[in-house]
């Protein structure tokens, strides 16, 4: 019996209560660490190296040919690109929403080239489209639609109008055939005037 007593103190002895719960906290916290350097691991695998995720961006939308989505300046605003600035092209913009794969955008700076069109599908691509206004989406980016022929429509309108306030001081009205004939007229009527 002494015996007996003897070996489970020294068992006691050898691993204390305290120690028990302490390594099986270590082996946790190492499987847990292992399972987030993992999971980053993969993330940035994902990510970076294979660049397998999807970008979605507003781009330039030809308002004459498409039904674009219509951004207005705010006349309240006083955050640089939400003012407006007086100047009507800057002050609207038409846009439509280009969806494409990371790893088939090139890397080019439109800025600079003219021909980097890094948001344009290639001809069967997957995974790649281009989104235009209509009622459904429409809401969702809260923006109006355009009408590509009323567009048309008020384009011309504008033009008519600008070209009826030409005046003749103007180096394009002066070049022009109908005006022309009309200062050519002025400068006749202006010559009888004095020899009279």
């Amino acid at each position: 019996m002494d015996t007996l007593k003897k070996n489970t103190n020294q068992v006691e002895k050898e691993l204390p209560p305290e120690e028990a719960p302490n390594k099986s906290g270590k082996v946790f916290l190492m499987i847990f660490s292992l399972l987030i350097a993992g999971s980053v691991f993969a993330t940035y695998y994902r990510m970076v190296i294979l660049k397998n995720y999807t970008i979605e961006a507003q781009v330039d939308c030809d308002p004459a040919e498409q039904a674009c989505f219509i951004w207005e300046c705010d006349p309240g605003s006083d955050v640089d690109g939400e003012k407006c600035t007086g100047d009507i092209e800057k002050d609207i913009w038409y846009y439509n929403l280009a969806k494409r794969k990371a790893t088939h955008i090139p890397l080019c700076n439109p800025a600079t080239d003219e021909t980097c069109t890094p948001m344009a599908c290639n001809l069967g691509e997957k995974n790649c489209e281009e989104i235009f206004c209509d009622e459904k989406n429409s809401i969702e980016q809260e923006a109006e639609c355009s009408d590509p022929t009323e567009y048309l429509k008020n384009t011309l309108l504008e033009e008519e109008e600008e070209e009826e306030e030409c005046t003749l001081d103007d180096d394009e009205c002066q070049t022009s055939p109908q005006k022309t004939v009309s200062t050519d007229q002025s400068i006749n009527q202006s010559d009888s005037a004095l020899s009279e």
